[in-house]
């Protein structure tokens, strides 16, 4: 039987990129979805399609603990043991400090860090099981703030702290590491990255150019799968535009 991942937000952009690496490179993959129904079934197909029951789909709320329960609950009945857990799902909308409600607010905690921190907890048996992994999806802007969106921000600077702390917790046996993206794909509107900024962006990295969503999937699989002394580690994939130029 092949060693299994679970991808949290799977279906589409950088976590359907991932879930195709890690597929790719023999694990079979667990595609976790919330809204994304059809993007998930798709990729599910095309997935076993190359091997046959290679990628099964699981819808779940992450910001509902309840719900985070109830889905690894129903995952660990099929699959005790999990050797990598890549926590991807993720909130992104703006929250100025001048209009920003408690919904909001929690909306971004919740998705970003307080669902990563319990579906990890959920699943501890399991990834103990394999000798696993967990890489959690972070951002620049944890660094470098975005203007405007100050509880993601908040919340992904948490998850970078989190991803320290939980591998000094579970080590030995559960590794812990990040990816934080740069400028990859741009947001499907306008709200944050209007053309001037997109070129400012571009202008001030190294690198010249956005990066792919295959970058990110290769620092997660290599993090996850090719990195056994690497741990508490945040990565950034920005084509060195964190150097701040």
């Amino acid at each position: 039987m092949a060693e299994l991942a679970l991808v949290s937000g799977g279906a589409q952009r950088i976590g359907a990129a991932i879930c195709r690496e890690l597929h790719r490179r023999g694990l079979d993959i667990a595609l976790h979805y919330r809204h994304s129904r059809e993007p998930a079934l798709a990729l599910a197909r095309e997935l076993n399609q190359l091997r046959p029951g290679s990628c099964h789909t699981w819808r779940a709320d992450l910001e509902s603990v309840d719900d985070v329960r109830a889905f690894a609950s129903r995952l660990l009945d099929h699959h005790p043991r999990l050797s990598l857990l890549v926590n991807n799902a993720s909130g992104f909308e703006p929250t100025p400090i001048d209009h920003c409600n408690e919904a909001q607010f929690d909306a971004m905690l919740g998705s970003n860090l307080k669902g990563p921190y319990f579906l990890t907890q959920a699943l501890l048996g399991a990834l103990r099981a394999a000798g696993g992994a967990v890489v959690n999806l972070i951002d620049v802007h944890a660094e470098r703030p975005l203007k405007d969106f100050n509880a993601y921000c908040a919340a992904k600077a948490g998850l970078a702290s989190l991803t320290r702390s939980l591998s000094v917790e579970l080590g030995p046996e559960i590794r812990v590491n990040g990816v934080a993206p740069g400028a990859i794909l741009w947001p499907e509107d306008d709200v944050a990255f209007d053309e001037k900024k997109r070129e400012d962006i571009l202008a001030s990295t190294p690198l010249g150019r956005l990066g792919d969503p295959a970058d990110i999937a290769g620092a997660v699989a290599f993090l996850g799968l090719d990195a056994p002394f690497i741990t508490g580690q945040v990565v950034s994939v920005d084509g060195g535009w964190g150097l701040g130029l």
